[in-house]
């Protein structure tokens, strides 16, 4: 669903497509009603809901349901499931989000949280190290 909103179109197996069908219609509904309590349960990047009200919402118009298209492009080389495209009605124009670091939004830089990861990759290092340690010695005064 969020690739939906980002993108405007999707490429799907056909009962993925089906099973988010009706959310996407839910969520689009909450948006027209202004509804941004129930929205945010949804939809958790602000990005993503701007989105949702500002470009997309006003494309739909007066339109009650069926927010999606689905055009059937034909079967996965893999498995054979088949496959469609799906689409936002009036998502010809939109472009797709920019990509933003899920770690950026939070604040964070990814290098602090690189750093922090080896800071705690190294103490429990040293922790087996020193459990080993321990436990080589106590063997060998048995």
């Amino acid at each position: 669903m969020y690739s939906l909103f980002s993108y405007g179109t999707i490429q799907t197996s056909e009962a993925k497509a089906k099973a988010i069908k009706g959310l996407v219609d839910k969520v689009i509904n909450l948006a027209k009603a202004k509804n941004t309590a129930e929205l945010n349960s949804f939809i958790f990047d602000e990005n993503l809901q701007k989105r949702v009200n500002d470009e997309i919402v006003p494309k739909l118009g007066t339109r009650v349901s069926g927010y999606t298209r689905l055009v059937k492009t034909g079967t996965r080389s893999g498995d054979q499931t088949a496959m469609v495209r799906m689409s936002l009605i009036g998502s010809e124009e939109l472009k797709p989000l920019e990509k933003g670091s899920r770690v950026q939004g939070l604040g964070v830089s990814k290098k602090t949280v690189a750093s922090e990861a080896d800071k705690k990759e190294k103490k429990t290092i040293k922790a087996v190290k020193k459990t080993v340690r321990v436990k080589s010695k106590s063997s060998k005064t048995k």
